[in-house]
């Protein structure tokens, strides 16, 4: 068996990169490399990465995800977020991975792991009636459920899991396996204003609005640098995962993104008749 050959191969179909065994190219180099980790991992040393020293080394990677990301902003001066494993450069100054210090992760066992590509039909948006990301993770950690971003009042993006894997988010396991998902900080009801003020965020914006023929308010708005930080991100996706760069115009259920026929950016109310996330309701009260 060509070694070389055989590596490129699972390369281009697991997703991974010669740079994760700490060498440059598709080379005999690369076999040794391998070896040597195999070898420290109690794996058969082949030199081969296949399916399981692949799904090894990912976990591996995905532990200590910050450590890579750090050589990576101390090289090319760039934010990252994390797509099967590799890093995928973001125009946002203020991105933070699940592993670096500060970083939020969603626990194991509160998404599904992927390790081939998954096919992603859309990127869906959640407002997360919470106070800050912080809180917002602890309360997706205690219900079970996870999503891969989650913007807070500064703007700053933490990623808190890998996108190829499937996020518990937008309900449907249907939904959850063909998506990614953001939660966007917010508590929503204007009584929580003073807190925002207190805390050095400044006053949101406060706003009346209509959803599936509705009305719904008066009640709290983003703050603009969070809908920069989206703005950044969605560009990210688009350019890192493919994900068409359309909007789904339907303010409220769309039969195209309930059935899967969207390729696009969508809102969580655009897939059921809540206008944020449900699971999250009352999270605000867990600070």
């Amino acid at each position: 068996m060509d070694k070389v050959f055989y590596n490129e191969g699972s390369a281009a179909k697991l997703g991974w990169e010669p740079s994760w065994f700490g060498v440059a190219d598709f080379d005999d180099k690369l076999v040794i490399a391998i070896s040597d980790w195999q070898l420290k991992n109690g794996i058969k040393a082949d030199g081969l990465c296949g399916p399981s020293t692949h799904r090894r080394i990912f976990t591996q990677r995905e532990s200590e995800i910050g450590v890579y990301s750090h050589l990576k902003v101390h090289e090319k001066n760039e934010s990252f977020i994390v797509h099967r494993g590799n890093f995928l450069p973001i125009e946002w100054p203020k991105v933070v991975l699940w592993s670096e210090d500060e970083g939020l992760k969603s626990n194991s066992g509160c998404f599904t792991p992927y390790f081939e590509e998954r096919k992603i039909n859309f990127f869906v948006n959640h407002w997360d009636v919470c106070l800050n990301s912080k809180s917002c993770s602890r309360v997706l950690n205690s219900r079970g459920i996870s999503v891969h971003f989650s913007i807070d009042n500064d703007g700053t993006i933490y990623q808190m899991v890998d996108m190829n894997h499937a996020a518990w988010h937008a309900g449907s396991k249907k939904w959850n396996h063909s998506s990614i998902g953001v939660e966007i900080t917010n508590a929503y009801y204007p009584k929580y204003q003073s807190w925002y003020e207190r805390h050095g965020y400044g006053k949101r914006p406060t706003v009346l609005s209509e959803l599936n023929g509705r009305p719904i308010g008066p009640h709290l708005d983003f703050y603009p640098i969070q809908i920069q930080a989206l703005a950044a991100l969605w560009a990210a996706i688009h350019d890192g995962v493919g994900i068409n760069l359309e909007v789904c115009e339907t303010k409220g259920v769309d039969e195209d993104c309930r059935s899967l026929n969207f390729n696009g950016f969508i809102n969580h109310y655009n897939l059921t008749m809540y206008h944020f996330s449900s699971t999250l309701k009352a999270s605000y009260k867990r600070y």
